[in-house]
């Protein structure tokens, strides 16, 4: 009998998408489970209240509720570190660790340990993300050497909203963004309905879509030596080493 594996995922509270999506993944792998604690996220903006809502100290007090389930890994399925800085996330993970004994990801880190990985220099993104909050991540990026070649968000701040954005709009967005020419594309939020989208955009365009649902399980599996490759049909991103 295979060992149990658990993932301990920390979640927006108003998020929909990312649990469905997550298991549905993880169900390739029946000997992997995944486990959730949300802390409070409802709105996404530069306004001090919304960047208050990822406070460290609200993140930790979820992640320790989540120790109590002894998971092997504990990631942060959120992108908050696009537009608050990438190191934020590297000093959550640390913290983490600390505080409860077990290692630590994210959705970000992993996304750009993909994009090293395959040396990644033009970027797509789709968002559901304002204006504001798109061109910090847009600027994060191009302060890693990595170019956003083109770009679709879609001017929504409640957290919840994210989630009722339609499959079939992102698939358009995805198309159009895809004119440019990128290397990757990522539908960079994790409410978004995207992630089972990857195999088929994958089948009929010449680039790889990065959700960072999947980053989030990829980087989790990695953290824990589980192979990603075993999960088929959610994209190239899972065949990646």
């Amino acid at each position: 009998m295979q060992k149990v594996i658990r993932i301990g995922v920390l979640t927006p509270s108003s998020n929909t998408a990312l649990e469905p999506l997550t298991n549905a993944i993880l169900s390739e792998l029946p000997n992997v489970h995944a486990h959730f604690a949300r802390f409070r996220v409802t709105n996404i903006s530069l306004s001090d209240q919304a960047l208050g809502q990822f406070d460290d100290s609200n993140i930790l007090a979820a992640a320790e509720m989540l120790a109590d389930a002894k998971p092997d890994v504990i990631t942060w399925s959120g992108t908050s570190a696009g537009w608050m800085g990438f190191e934020k996330d590297i000093s959550l993970c640390e913290r983490i660790t600390a505080r409860t004994g077990i290692p630590a990801s994210t959705a970000v880190l992993a996304l750009n340990e993909l994009l090293a990985l395959k040396q990644i220099k033009r970027l797509g993104i789709v968002s559901p993300y304002t204006d504001d909050v798109q061109q910090k991540i847009v600027r994060q990026y191009a302060a890693a050497n990595i170019e956003v070649v083109s770009e679709v968000h879609h001017d929504i701040s409640v957290n919840y909203d994210f989630a009722l954005v339609e499959p079939e709009t992102i698939e358009k967005d995805l198309d159009t963004v895809s004119q440019a020419q990128p290397e990757a594309i990522v539908t960079y939020c994790t409410n978004l309905r995207a992630a089972h989208l990857a195999d088929r955009f994958e089948q009929k365009r010449p680039v790889v879509l990065l959700d960072t649902v999947s980053t989030t399980v990829w980087g989790a599996l990695r953290k824990v030596g589980v192979d990603p490759s075993e999960i088929k049909g959610w994209g190239k991103l899972f065949s990646w080493a």
